[in-house]
C-alpha cells in the first residue's frame, strides 16, 4: 500500500498485468454479477440528464427495464448501481454483430450526442474504489471472469497503470497520475527487492 496525496493505492495496480480481451470474454463483465455498476451519486443527475439522448441507443429490454425500475437503484448493500435486464445484464448494454457487449452510453459518448462517457466505476474496472473519511482506497479487483484480461496483459507487458491511464487521468488528474507513474517507475526498478513501499 502507498500513498498519492489523499488515495491509498494496493500494490496489485502496481503489480497486476491486465488488458480486456473482449474477443475471447465478450464483455461478460457487463452481465455477469449480483448487481448493476456501482454508481457515485454525482452520476444520478447526470443518468437522469442524458436519459433521452442515449435512449435510441439501447435495446428495447433495457428501456423496459429504465422505465419500469428507475435509471438506477440501490443494491442489497444499499449502494446505487445501474439497473438490470431481469437481474441479468446491465440495461444500459447492447450487443454487436458478434455478440460482444458495449455500452449504450459510451456509444452516444463516441457519436458526440452527450459528454459523459460512461459511469467512473465501468471505466477504471480492474480497479475498484472504496470512499473513506479522509482518503480514498484503490484496489486491484480480481474477478475469474477476467482471466483472459489477465492472460493478454502478461503476454504484453501492461499492467493495471498503464491499461487505465485515462479512467485514472479522467478520475484523479493528471498530475495524480503523473505521480503514480513515478512510483510504478521505481516498483518495476526493484521489483523482487526488499519492499519499498508504505
Amino acid at each position: 500500500m502507498f500513498q498519492i496525496g489523499d488515495t491509498l493505492i494496493s500494490e496489485d495496480v502496481l503489480s497486476e498485468e491486465f488488458v480486456c480481451n473482449l474477443s475471447k470474454c465478450k464483455g461478460i463483465c457487463c452481465v455477469e454479477g449480483d448487481s448493476g455498476a456501482p454508481l457515485n451519486e454525482d452520476e444520478l443527475p447526470i443518468l437522469d440528464d442524458i436519459y433521452e439522448d442515449i435512449k435510441p441507443y439501447l435495446r428495447p429490454e433495457g428501456i423496459e427495464a429504465i422505465e419500469k425500475n428507475g435509471k438506477y437503484e440501490r443494491d442489497s448493500d444499499g449502494d446505487w448501481v445501474t439497473t438490470l435486464v431481469n437481474g441479468g445484464e446491465c440495461a444500459y448494454v447492447i450487443f454487436d454483430q458478434n455478440g460482444i457487449t458495449k455500452c449504450g452510453i459510451e456509444k452516444a459518448y463516441e457519436d458526440g450526442v452527450v459528454d459523459y462517457k460512461k459511469p467512473i466505476s465501468c471505466h477504471l474496472y480492474p480497479i475498484r474504489l472504496k470512499e473513506y473519511k479522509k482518503f480514498t482506497a484503490v484496489n486491484y479487483h480480481a474477478w475469474d471472469i477476467c482471466s483472459d484480461a489477465c492472460t493478454l496483459g502478461k503476454e504484453l507487458k501492461v499492467n493495471v497503470v498503464h491499461f487505465l491511464k485515462d479512467a485514472l487521468i479522467r478520475k484523479f488528474g493528471q498530475e495524480w497520475y503523473d505521480e503514480l507513474l513515478k512510483v510504478d517507475q521505481e516498483y518495476q526498478a526493484n521489483k523482487g527487492k526488499k519492499r519499498w513501499f508504505f
